[in-house]
């Protein structure tokens, strides 16, 4: 929204021959821009934490589900567990 209002300053300028109201309309439209940018780039990051967070949490279940206790028998039938 605030690249559009910059866009129609600058037009406004460029119409009237208003130099700083051009100048002021490309200031915004940068200032929007950076902006934009930012919040992506902390979706970004947020989306990577995620991703990190599910991949830890995949490597915990998978070492649970292959028993961190290698070679421990079943004490029941004397078999090994991962059998």
């Amino acid at each position: 929204m605030e690249k559009g209002e910059g866009k129609m300053k600058e037009a406004a300028g460029a119409i009237t021959g208003d130099e700083d109201k051009k100048a002021e309309g490309r200031a915004q439209q940068r200032k929007a821009d950076a902006e934009e940018k930012a919040t992506q780039k902390e979706r970004t990051r947020q989306a990577e934490a995620e991703a990190d967070r599910a991949e830890r949490e995949q490597n915990k279940q998978a070492r649970k589900d292959k028993g961190l206790l290698g070679g421990v028998s079943d004490s029941l039938s004397g078999r090994d567990r991962r059998s």
